[in-house]
This record gives C-alpha cells, structure tokens and sequence, in this order.
C-alpha cells in the first residue's frame, strides 16, 4: 500500500494510498471523535439523571435533590471542555517527544480508559466514573474540532447510553491496528529528529515517488526561516501595546463563538426539542437535520469566504442568530396555544445552526492566524485556546441551571451575548480579506494608540532579527574558540 512508484517527477503526482489512510485514520481517532463526545451525552440524559438518582439512593439511602443532581449533570456534561483545554495546552510537548504518529497512538490509550470508564461506570455503581472518563477523553479530544452530522445521529440514536460510550473504543482500536504501519510526519523527522533519511523515506511513501528532493528543500527553507524567527512568549503579547486589540478582538470573539448558544443546542438539543413539543420517538431523525444543516451551511461559507469577507460573515452570523434565539424564545412560550408552534421553534433552531455555521463556526480561527506576525501567532493561538475551552466548560456547566431558573427565557442571554459580540466586530474589527499583515497592523494603529506601521518599519524589524541572530552566532564562534 505504501511503496513508492517510478514515474515522472514533472507530473503532478496523485493521492496515494498510503496518504489517504494517513489522513482518514489521524481524523477517525481524533478529530472524529470531538463530535461525537460533543453530542453523545444530548440523547441518553435522562437515563444517565435516572443512574445518578438510583445511584445515590443505594449508596446513601436517600433520594437525591434536584439541585444535586443538575450539578452532577452539568459537570458531566461539560468536564469535557477542561480536559479538551488539557489536551490542547499539552500536545505541542508531547509531539515534539513523540512525534505526529506516537502522539495519535498514545492519544488513543486515553480513549480506550475512558471508554471503559464511561461503559462501566453504571456496572460499578459509580457517577464519578462517568466523569472521570469524560475528562479523559476531553483530553483525547483537545487536539481538534470537527463535528459530523454523521455522529450526531449516532449518538441520537442508540438508546442504551452504554453502548454509545462503548463505541468511543472503536475508533482507537482502529488507529492502533492501522498506524504503526504508516510512516511518520516527514516535517517531523526532518525538523525536529535531524532524520534526513528517514524524512526523505517518509516522503517516498507518502507521495508514492522516488524524487523528493523538492520537497525535502521546502521543509528544510522552513527549518531555516524558523531559525531565525524570535517567537514572543504569551506574557510579550499581553504586554505588547501594539497589538493589544487584535489579542481583545481575538479573546471577544473566540468568546462569543462559545457563549453565543450552539454548545447548548448541541449539548441538551433532546431536551430543547421536548420542551418544544415534540414527541421522543422522532427526535433522534430531527436531530439528524440538525447535522445535515450545520454540514451545508459550513460547505455554503467555505465556498464565500473570500467572496464575502470575514466581517460580514461573522456580523451577519451573530446577529441572524440574536433574531432566530429571539423568535425560539417568543415560540417556546406560546406552543400551547398553537399545535404547528413546535414546528416554528424546530425552525428557529436550524436557523440558529445555519446561522452560526455561516461564519462564526470557522472563522475565530482563521483571525487568530490573520491578525498577528508569525513571531507572536502560537502565543496567539494558545491565548484563543484557552479562551475556547473555558467558553466551552462555561456554557455546558451554567445552561442547565439558566434553563431551571429562566425556563424558555433562558436563550435570551444568547441573544445578548451575540448582540454585544456583533457591536464590538462592527465597531472594531476590519476586513481582513485580501490583507497584508501590515496593512491589518494599520488598521488597528489608531486604536492601540501607535503610530502606523510603513513597509521600512518592517524592513527595519527584519533587519534587527538578522543583526540579532549574526551577533549569536559570533558570541558563540568565540564561546567555542575560547574552549
């Protein structure tokens, strides 16, 4: 499957085989694996709050209160998210001691102890089982986002909430049956082992060709440029006045992509859906529309993101689900009156989804990378992360009891929060399609209050990382000649 071929180095070279199952079994054990814990918990609630009832009348002969058990569910549901901020926080040190490859095999050793935590946690008696092994799987998931209409159903489907966390272990048995055959990242080896040989090997394998010289000369001018980059600390961003409100706009809208209501829908859509009116037995194939909208509408935006613009795609998102959290609201509250309101309320939560995919679904992220220099981007990133992940865990841990104290009412704080977020990007936040880096820093000059950066800045900013680095290397030179 993965021996390279003779052929002609000029043409251009096909999708391998060996690349493909890199790529499809990397995603199937991870990034897979975020949508489904992201929903798996929505269908089997009330089940699980039975465990937790049952379980707790055993172990202390007394029924359980309904404050105690909404706790227990909220931490349940979203521990995930901190142990996602774990994961994340962590895989950068891992890879570079592992490697790409070791890090995805040993990722799937977290998901096979959750699994088993999550299965056998109603055998054992134990709610502290379930949330264990939904930290450790948070952790397993941190590395990447991507949910599927396709595990959306699947975990809406089964009714027996054993079997779904089971299926958690399927994924990674297939990664570590299938990995350890699949050569290692070529980037890796070469940048960060010095393994020229087995980087060039690597290559062959992945793109099925003996010639790789080429590609061996991109990963090492990348090797190069990074030498010579100075990579600013998380403490240089915060305090760096130059780019203190591309960090806030970035802080405000990764916020605002959390908080702004989709991670409850996901996260407790069967009980939404209930409350709206709709008998059980339908809503596991309503849930399935759900997937299928947040699927075309993310296709739909990728496809205009550069026509349109990242601001118009984020202000239109936040505000178009501010109006369709307003009518679910005014919906939830009249569906007695009314037997085709539910219908409406099913409505407005499509259009909330559609909404948020249209643009606040992707792209927080491709801002991060766009509104700062390559020297303070990971520190950027990690700012962002953590600002997800926390959003994430708030909005999981405080939807339970907002929907107790505020019933139907309870999506209105969504409507504030994406209101406020559409002020701020329209206020604050400019285009950055078709935009230099420089001329992004020119937008928000006036703001942080710094003179505008010109192209001789830039000049002079390269300049004195060059003069920096030569005069290492000398200190170095005379280190070494000393000795």
């Amino acid at each position: 499957m993965c021996n390279p071929q003779d052929g002609d180095t000029d043409r251009k070279q096909p999708v391998t085989a060996c690349l493909l199952s890199a790529a499809f079994f990397s995603a199937l054990g991870s990034s897979f694996l975020y949508g489904y814990n992201l929903s798996v918990v929505n269908s089997p609630a009330l089940y699980i709050k039975a465990f937790y009832n049952k379980t707790w009348l055993d172990r202390y002969g007394e029924p359980v209160g309904t404050e105690t058990v909404t706790l227990l569910w909220s931490i349940t549901v979203s521990i995930f998210a901190i142990g996602g901020l774990l994961g994340a926080l962590s895989v950068s040190l891992i890879v570079k001691i592992l490697g790409r490859k070791g890090t995805l095999l040993l990722n799937n050793i977290f998901a096979l102890i959750a699994s088993l935590l999550l299965t056998l946690g109603e055998k054992a008696k134990s709610f502290e089982m379930l949330i264990i092994g939904r930290l450790i799987i948070g952790v397993d998931s941190g590395k990447s986002l991507f949910p599927s209409s396709f595990v959306v159903f699947m975990a809406s489907l089964v009714s027996r909430w054993n079997y779904l966390f089971s299926f958690l272990a399927f994924p990674a048995i297939l990664q570590l049956c299938v990995l350890p055959f699949l050569p290692e990242s070529p980037r890796y080896l070469l940048m960060e082992r010095r393994d020229e040989a087995g980087a060039e090997r690597a290559f062959q394998k992945f793109l099925g060709k003996k010639d790789v010289s080429q590609e061996l000369e991109e990963v090492h001018a990348e090797a190069r440029a990074q030498e010579n980059l100075r990579t600013a600390s998380v403490l240089q961003l915060l305090k760096n006045p130059a780019v203190r409100w591309q960090l806030i706009t970035i802080v405000v809208t990764m916020a605002c992509y959390q908080l702004c209501g989709l991670n409850a829908i996901w996260y407790y859509t069967n009980g939404i859906l209930q409350e709206a009116g709709f008998a059980t037995n339908i809503i596991p194939y309503i849930t399935l529309s759900t997937g299928f909208i947040e699927t075309l509408a993310a296709i739909i935006s990728g496809l205009m993101i550069e026509r349109i613009g990242r601001k118009p795609l984020l202000i239109f998102g936040f505000s178009a689900m501010a109006v369709f959290f307003s009518l679910l609201t005014v919906f939830l509250n009249f569906q007695n009156s009314m037997s085709w309101m539910p219908y409406l309320s099913y409505v407005c939560i499509l259009a909330v989804i559609a909404s948020f995919c249209s643009g606040p679904g992707g792209i927080p992220f491709i801002l991060t990378g766009e509104l700062f220099e390559q020297s303070y981007r990971p520190a950027a990133f990690m700012i962002a992360g953590i600002v997800n992940w926390l959003s994430n865990f708030a909005v999981g841990l405080l939807f339970p009891f907002l929907q107790e104290t505020l019933q139907s009412f309870a999506f209105l704080v969504f409507v504030v929060i994406c209101i406020m977020g559409t002020i701020y990007l329209y206020v604050v936040l400019p285009e950055t399609k078709n935009k230099t880096f420089l001329d992004i820093s020119q937008s928000f000059a006036k703001i942080n209050k710094i003179p505008a950066p010109s192209p001789s800045h830039e000049i002079e900013l390269a300049l004195s990382i060059n003069c920096d680095m030569n005069e290492k290397v000398q200190d170095a030179a005379k280190m070494e000649s000393s000795l």
